[in-house]
């Protein structure tokens, strides 16, 4: 019999338990699937599955003070965002509208934690003035794919939507000022943008101040909460938990700031 077999046995079982509260540690940490698509200055995703903007900065920030939660971007798109949803390849999706199709979805949403609204935006001409924006369904559109509007009934539906207005799609609000600054009225007459996206991209291209004109009715304004699934990996009210300290340092209402973003005036523990 070696004699040494009942010390190896000993530390065995004594480093076991360590080795168990390691791996307790390990598999504590919760795992959150985000989805996101891109809608700058809130949210912009990168080729690495990377979100940017409001949202990127946030979940740094709420990863930081909470090391048992990881967050993992799901890049979807405006459009396939639902059905993402339905296949289960996400649970939470940060600043969204109730009012856009999630109204029968097993979602819980936490209190409004965002704040913006889209506008109409036309090419400065002599003799044009607001009076260009009265008849919206007149005009020849510029619009994003997926997106809801307050002229289109908030449906998303291409195909009915180009059958209802002479509107054109794309992927990018950039785009869409840019058919409008090449002054081709028979394709792009007003380009609808949120104000947000407007003021960001008016600070990065301030020579471009003069030659728009703006609405000064909104086409939609849109209260924007975290959404997570009913029954999912986290709650709603475990959401708003862990934003909560952000909101009481003013560390959140900053960021908010910092992208030209507003906050509901009832932003939560405010």
């Amino acid at each position: 019999m070696n004699p040494r077999r009942p010390l190896k046995t000993a530390l065995l079982y004594l480093c076991l338990p360590i080795a168990l509260g390691f791996t307790a540690n390990v598999s504590s940490e919760t795992e959150i699937a985000v989805g996101a698509y891109h809608f700058p200055p809130v949210a912009a995703i990168h080729d690495d599955n990377e979100a940017a903007g409001l949202l990127g900065e946030l979940l740094a920030e709420l990863e930081a003070a909470h090391q048992d939660v990881t967050f993992r971007i799901v890049h979807t798109s405006p459009q396939r965002r639902y059905l993402d949803f339905e296949a289960g390849l996400y649970d939470v999706i940060f600043f969204e509208s109730l009012d856009w199709g999630w109204e029968s979805r097993p979602v819980d949403a936490t209190a409004p934690v965002l704040v913006d609204e889209d506008v109409y935006v036309a090419l400065t001409k002599p003799g044009r003035d607001q009076s260009f924006f009265d008849n919206i369904a007149d005009r020849n559109i510029v619009a994003i794919s997926g997106y809801h509007y307050g002229f289109a009934g908030l449906s998303t539906n291409n195909a009915e939507l180009q059958e209802r207005f002479s509107i054109e799609f794309s992927h990018s609000h950039r785009r869409n000022l840019s058919l409008i600054k090449a002054d081709r009225p028979s394709l792009a007459e007003v380009a609808v943008i949120s104000r947000s996206y407007f003021r960001m991209y008016l600070e990065q291209n301030p020579e471009d101040s003069g030659r728009f004109l703006v609405s000064d009715v909104a086409d939609q304004r849109y209260l924007l909460r975290i959404l997570a699934r009913k029954g999912g990996p986290i709650s709603h009210k475990r959401l708003e938990q862990m934003l909560l300290p952000l909101i009481e340092q003013g560390r959140y209402q900053q960021m908010v700031r910092n992208h030209g973003l507003q906050q509901p005036a009832d932003l939560p523990g405010h």
